[in-house]
């Protein structure tokens, strides 16, 4: 029996890319560190100036805008610890940090959703006056604040993976990207109500009921967020990858008779790994059966971006009859 282990952490097989990994977080980095002030500076302005304007809905948004402040610092944080070298304890490095600073994202994001749903019902049946023009105002700079630190984050992301033949998204920036595409959405639902209010001169139940709905867009981008977030640390197969066709295509191999034991999972949302025992025909010798298990590891980086293999190569299943304990479930 052969065990052959692929040691690439990176998901696509370009040399490049795992060169400038380290480059790709520091601009990920700071592109978080500008976008954490800029939601401080929004905090600040749409709470004080919710209150002047009895306006809940810049209230809501200013709450929801704090979970960014959070989120984003959460996000920050995950990224520098990706930056870590692997250690004794720590093996695999710290590539969940940012599945888990995900998690925790979105955890903020179906409390934050609690407390606009409980305000915006109270104030429902108890409407106040509010001061349209200034919710309009103040709630526009906070629109715009929120798209532009989106498109940045995304645009930074998407050119990492221009670059790459990735199937997979970074979550944790995904997550940070949801939040700020979330208050730039909930700021503009502001907007449109305050716009309303102040031409109509009243209509100020309009306020709370946009709180409402900007509460159900959060939760629902929330529970998705949470699931993606949680089936990683389960070590689901990731979404996508299609076990059965990877058997076939390593089985397609003239050298290659069976495989079994087979096992795929996420490190994260960019980084997949997979162990597998390979039975092989005749009795190649070592030099022979490492040939085969990199042609074997040469097709999971390129057809199904998976980037840490563990094989054992063997003559013979190791799997008898009766036994399904190395077998893959139907």
């Amino acid at each position: 029996m052969v065990e052959q282990h692929n040691h690439s952490h990176t998901v696509s097989p370009d040399a490049a890319l795992t060169a400038n990994a380290n480059a790709v977080n520091k601009r990920r980095e700071k592109r978080l560190a500008i976008s954490l002030v800029l939601n401080l500076a929004i905090v600040l302005l749409q709470a004080v100036f919710g209150f002047i304007a009895h306006s809940i809905g810049l209230i809501a948004d200013a709450g929801h805008n704090l979970t960014d402040v959070g989120a984003i610092a959460l996000s920050l944080f995950a990224v520098r610890l990706l930056r870590r070298a692997p250690t004794r304890d720590r093996s695999y490095g710290f590539h969940r940090a940012g599945v888990l600073a995900a998690q925790a994202n979105a955890a903020t994001m179906l409390l934050v959703t609690g407390f606009i749903g409980y305000e915006a019902i109270r104030r429902l049946f108890e409407p106040e006056a509010v001061n349209g023009g200034l919710v309009v105002i103040v709630a526009s700079i906070g629109a715009l604040i929120n798209f532009g630190c989106a498109l940045a984050l995304r645009e930074g992301h998407a050119g990492h993976e221009h670059g790459s033949s990735s199937r997979s998204e970074d979550i944790n920036i995904r997550s940070a990207t949801l939040h700020l595409l979330g208050d730039g959405a909930a700021s503009l639902g502001v907007v449109i109500a305050g716009l309303v209010i102040m031409l109509s001169g009243g209509w100020y139940w309009l306020d709370p009921a946009i709180s409402l709905l900007i509460g159900l867009l959060i939760a629902l981008q929330a529970f998705k967020l949470l699931k993606e977030a949680n089936s990683v640390l389960l070590e689901s197969t990731p979404p996508g990858l299609d076990t059965d066709a990877l058997m076939a295509a390593v089985t397609e191999l003239k050298t290659v008779e069976a495989i079994h034991d087979l096992h795929v999972w996420s490190l994260s949302s960019e980084m997949r790994a997979l162990s597998a025992h390979v039975v092989l025909s005749g009795h190649p010798t070592l030099e022979e059966a490492q040939l085969v298990g990199n042609s074997i590891k040469d097709i999971l980086v390129k057809k199904f971006a998976v980037s840490h293999a563990t094989l054992e190569l063997e003559c013979e299943s190791c799997v008898e009859e009766g036994d399904v304990t190395c077998l893959v479930a139907e």
